[in-house]
């Protein structure tokens, strides 16, 4: 469970039932901005497999430095509801960067985006203005007992309508993607 991220990525069309919610119930966390930069490494291309299953990102958060990698497991139909997830903390992006650019990576994408972040009981909800792209919600499972993905990623739906949220549209692929493939984006309607 460690290792594991169950989360949901959506674009909601009616927000404003989970913002009043948020702030009577949740527990606001903060904003903050992140610029999130996509590599790949010489020796495989991620973005030649649709959808598109790992990620190596470098993540600057005001100042704050992170490297994270992400593999998806994907079901028979390419539904992904969680992943493995291996991050830690790193002292110097600029150096990190140019080791990567010594070891031949790619720099493929950037996404900026400002987020604001609460927490309700089991929930890390974040609410994401990525540039560019518009406004999503990601919610992610942070409890520490033991579950099913799938079935954490139907409550986390099943949480967004109970509260009155419509137009709720998941989104698979990720910010990343969007940028550097708009025209394959898919979301659909949950």
């Amino acid at each position: 469970m460690e290792d594991t991220e169950i989360e949901i990525q959506v674009n909601i069309k009616k927000i404003q039932p989970l913002l009043t919610f948020l702030k009577k119930k949740g527990q606001f966390k903060g904003k903050k901005r992140q610029v999130d930069t996509y590599f790949i490494p010489a020796h495989r291309d991620f973005r030649a497999q649709r959808p598109i299953n790992e990620w190596l990102r470098l993540r600057d958060t005001e100042g704050k430095f992170s490297i994270n990698y992400k593999n998806w497991h994907r079901d028979e139909e390419g539904k992904s509801t969680h992943c493995d997830e291996y991050e830690t903390k790193v002292e110097d992006l600029k150096k990190l960067k140019k080791i990567f650019q010594v070891l031949d990576f790619e720099e493929i994408v950037e996404v900026d985006k400002e987020r604001a972040t609460w927490v309700y009981k089991d929930y890390e909800i974040e609410i994401d203005k990525v540039k560019g792209l518009g406004d999503f919600v990601e919610i992610e499972y942070i409890g520490k007992k033991a579950v099913d993905p799938k079935n954490a990623a139907r409550e986390m739906i099943q949480f967004l309508k109970d509260l009155g949220c419509q137009g709720v549209r998941l989104n698979q692929q990720g910010y990343a993607f969007i940028n550097l493939f708009p025209n394959e984006f898919i979301s659909e309607e949950v």
